[in-house]
């Protein structure tokens, strides 16, 4: 009979993210009815961090509240303050009720908003909308 195998495992770690010394950048908050979705990025568009209200757990239901996208954007400001960001430019996209409390959220993390900018695609008559529910 043949000896069995000997198979050695390795331990394999995840790459450590480098720190990038970066100042300022641009907060994108995606706000639907559904979900909201906070991307932090340098200024030119290499995201830093991001954070959705379904990614820390809400699930239903509740990732469309209020509360999940503050907590949403805290999250991802903690790990875009870890690179060194302390300015950004807001840009806002979507109808979702948690686009106040986001950017109230990113003030309160400790980051300062040069800017608000709300740019939500406004259809100039394209597409036909869903019908409405009747619930």
């Amino acid at each position: 009979m043949a000896a069995a195998k000997q198979v050695k495992k390795t331990a394999t770690t995840r790459k450590r993210r480098e720190r990038k010394n970066i100042e300022r950048g641009a907060a994108h908050i995606r706000s639907s009815f559904n979900n909201t979705l906070v991307t932090i990025t340098d200024l030119q568009g290499n995201a830093l961090s991001w954070s959705s209200a379904g990614s820390l757990g809400f699930r239903g239901s509740k990732k469309s509240t209020p509360f999940a996208a503050q907590m949403a954007a805290e999250t991802a400001a903690r790990g875009a303050m870890e690179h060194g960001l302390k300015t950004v430019e807001v840009y806002i996209k979507g109808p979702g009720s948690g686009r106040e409390a986001a950017i109230r959220a990113l003030q309160t993390a400790g980051l300062d908003v040069n800017m608000i900018k709300d740019v939500t695609p406004i259809p100039h008559n394209g597409c036909r909308p869903p019908k409405r529910r009747r619930v």
